[in-house]
């Protein structure tokens, strides 16, 4: 694909019961678009350490290129530790002052993301002063900006979102999100009518809404559109929803109906969450089984 993608923030490893797992949202999409045939840079920091090296080891095995991915020598590699005892709720520790915290601002990398066709970013990258003045300096240089909230307590203020949405071209959250942000504005709405409120005042092009086991639901200015998504197996949730999102821009990004979109991307996700970690390979004949065995697959246009 022809497209230049940033992925921008947190690279690190899960602690999982059996073992670490490379994860970190923004590299999560970044591979869920490589499968999709694109090329994404990923902005982010490591630290001179065996762990940081380890991911960097994992990222070129995946064909995804880590020019960009800057080498601290104070700060250790990003860690989180991940509780999946819940399969369909996992929760996480995730470990502060490491070194995706310190992303440095860089000429080059500005160039870059002068030059790109989408800018990828998330709500735990401002959690820590350097990387969110970074950030800040990149965002106003992008074209089409997508935001991936993550709230993760702690890490995050409401100042500090409302100041990313507004940024933002299409911002993904999950309903308890929805919820919460909606809540920051004394609005008590139904999912539809809550989204349609954010749409209208962060004037957004694209809001996406991931549901779990229940799917997903978009807000654009053709329309309202739901999936009730796909019963499967769980072994964990992490990374479907970053498989969802990378699903969805690849697809919106090549012209296609949100109402053939919303299905495939549903699936997808579903997918993911039946494999361990958040970036196994999705085969295409996995997820037609799945399309073609749910007479559900259609959304709801309303």
């Amino acid at each position: 694909m022809n497209k230049k993608i940033i992925c921008f923030g947190e690279t690190l490893w899960d602690m999982l019961p059996d073992g670490a797992m490379p994860g970190g949202a923004p590299m999560n999409v970044a591979i869920h678009l490589h499968y999709q045939g694109y090329t994404p840079t990923i902005l982010s920091r490591i630290g001179n350490d065996a762990a940081g090296k380890n991911l960097l080891s994992f990222l070129q095995e995946k064909g995804i290129s880590t020019g960009y991915i800057q080498a601290d020598e104070t700060h250790q590699t990003g860690l989180v530790q991940a509780d999946i005892s819940n399969k369909t709720h996992v929760t996480y520790n995730i470990v502060a002052l490491v070194a995706w915290d310190y992303i440095r601002y860089e000429e080059q990398a500005a160039r870059l993301v002068q030059e790109s066709d989408v800018f990828i970013y998330g709500s735990l990258a401002s959690r820590s002063k350097t990387t969110c003045e970074t950030l800040f300096k990149y965002l106003p240089l992008a074209s089409l900006k997508v935001f991936d909230v993550n709230l993760r307590p702690p890490h995050y203020s409401p100042k500090q979102i409302q100041l990313l949405m507004d940024h933002a071209s299409i911002i993904k959250m999950n309903h308890h999100e929805l919820t919460e942000i909606l809540s920051w504005y004394g609005q008590i709405l139904p999912e539809k009518e809550g989204m349609e409120y954010l749409i209208q005042r962060f004037h957004t092009d694209v809001l996406l809404v991931t549901r779990g086991e229940n799917g997903a639901s978009v807000f654009t200015s053709a329309g309202y559109f739901e999936h009730p998504g796909f019963q499967v197996k769980v072994e964990d949730t992490i990374g479907s929803g970053d498989a969802f999102l990378a699903v969805f821009l690849h697809q919106y990004l090549s012209g296609m109906a949100i109402s053939q979109i919303l299905p495939f991307a549903c699936a997808v996700g579903a997918y993911v969450a039946t494999q361990r970690g958040a970036t196994p390979v999705v085969p295409e004949n996995a997820i037609r089984q799945l399309l073609d065995s749910a007479l559900a697959s259609n959304p709801i246009i309303l």
